[in-house]
């Protein structure tokens, strides 16, 4: 369903990853004979119509279900009502979005998306963004982790760890692979290229264990000193998972412990960059808090397993953290600013006003400003006035923004 077209407020919008493929002064920028016939043939494989430019999208979460946003135009393309709490994270083949909701993951088409040829791209949009059928059933929906061209889901309710190629969503229903853990808890898991996974261990009281295992299910490593073991992301290509006293790296067939300089330091969200072997994480040390404001974020080296923490001054939440396209490690301060720090060193290298400031409510599924990243541009929703700021990193500061029909809880950008 289309509602009325948007109000763009800033005149200026920055728009992502222009098409290689216009009129060039230089006719060895342009593509071989063979590699335009590809082109074609690629552009009708894809079911959409190409684009000029790059279309990029938002999937944005509210009371009532979720709705895809143009961010050049502005306008809502798709409005789908869901009932409960729903939540949104990218596929992983940059079209479509995962939202979890009643009876699992349900798969969104933010139609447009990107096909890349080298030196050059072309950009399509399909007739219909929406839900487009297909589910993967799940009793408690939870992490959705895509890496490497490979997408895993973790069902809390069942410990059941479903694996798929994201780009089998352009065709429909993915064929899709399960495995199980021991035992039903709040967990991740990730499918790695060579077909080892990384999963959690733990039960409905408590997880402590990190495992990788082969495809035939054979134990590679594993540690169960990871107490409260929660998230994950990648540095490079390392993975990080956080704990209740540091956090774990695995790196290959090793399993690494960093230790927190307190007692009880939590490392629960984690954003990492392919770009970058440091990871960034939040840090929180009082265990008996209602809810913790953590002014300080950790930064994990994943080439020497240290731990550095950098006070930024202000507060933050668990959706505030993002990864610049140079690996700038970004957080969304309770003050209304992206601070941009320097991952090597932890200095803080920007501060980019984006909203009014801010406090972060007690439920952890209310409203609240919110960052996702894609490549140069940061998205932030703007719950009190309804809006979502697009901002641009390279220029630092904010390049447009958008009024929405409803009040806006989670956010997926794509590049379009």
């Amino acid at each position: 369903m289309k509602t009325p077209r948007l109000r763009v407020l800033l005149a200026t919008l920055v728009v992502l990853g222009a098409s290689a493929c216009g009129t060039a002064t230089d006719s060895s920028d342009d593509p071989e004979p063979s590699d335009a016939t590809d082109d074609r043939e690629a552009a009708a494989d894809t079911g959409g119509t190409e684009a000029a430019a790059a279309t990029p999208r938002l999937a944005v979460t509210h009371d009532g279900g979720v709705m895809v946003v143009d961010v050049t135009s502005g306008e809502v393309v798709a409005e789908e009502p869901m009932e409960g709490f729903v939540r949104v994270s990218p596929a992983g083949d940059g079209r479509h979005v995962l939202v979890s909701g009643n009876l699992g993951w349900h798969a969104l088409d933010l139609g447009s998306w990107g096909d890349e040829h080298g030196d050059h791209a072309h950009h399509f949009t399909g007739d219909e963004p929406g839900l487009t059928g297909a589910l993967i059933e799940g009793a408690e929906p939870g992490h959705v982790v895509a890496h490497d061209g490979i997408t895993t889901l973790f069902d809390d309710g069942t410990g059941t760890i479903t694996v798929f190629d994201p780009e089998d969503l352009a065709e429909g229903q993915p064929e899709v692979t399960t495995s199980a853990t021991d035992e039903a808890h709040h967990g991740v898991a990730v499918q790695l290229v060579d077909r080892n996974m990384i999963m959690t261990v733990g039960d409905e009281e408590s997880r402590s264990g990190v495992r990788l295992v082969s495809p035939s299910g054979a134990v590679l490593a594993e540690t169960d000193e990871c107490p409260g073991v929660h998230g994950e992301a990648f540095a490079e290509h390392t993975a990080v998972l956080g704990c209740e006293d540091g956090a774990v790296i695995v790196d290959g067939r090793d399993i690494t412990k960093v230790s927190s300089p307190d007692a009880y330091g939590r490392i629960g969200n984690q954003a990492g960059s392919e770009v970058s072997p440091v990871l960034l994480g939040d840090y929180k040390t009082d265990p008996d808090a209602e809810l913790e404001r953590p002014t300080r974020v950790s930064l994990i080296d994943t080439r020497d397993a240290s731990l550095r923490l950098v006070d930024l001054g202000t507060s933050y939440s668990f959706r505030s953290l993002g990864r610049g396209p140079e690996g700038e490690a970004l957080v969304l301060g309770t003050d209304g600013a992206i601070h941009v720090l320097d991952p090597e060193t932890g200095e803080r290298v920007d501060a980019i006003d984006v909203v009014a400031r801010w406090r972060e409510p007690l439920d952890w599924q209310q409203p609240r400003p919110t960052l996702h990243v894609v490549d140069a541009t940061a998205y932030v929703t703007d719950p009190r006035r309804d809006r979502v700021h697009v901002v641009d990193l390279d220029r630092g500061r904010v390049t447009s923004t958008l009024d929405l029909p409803h009040t806006p809880n989670e956010i997926v950008a794509n590049a379009g």
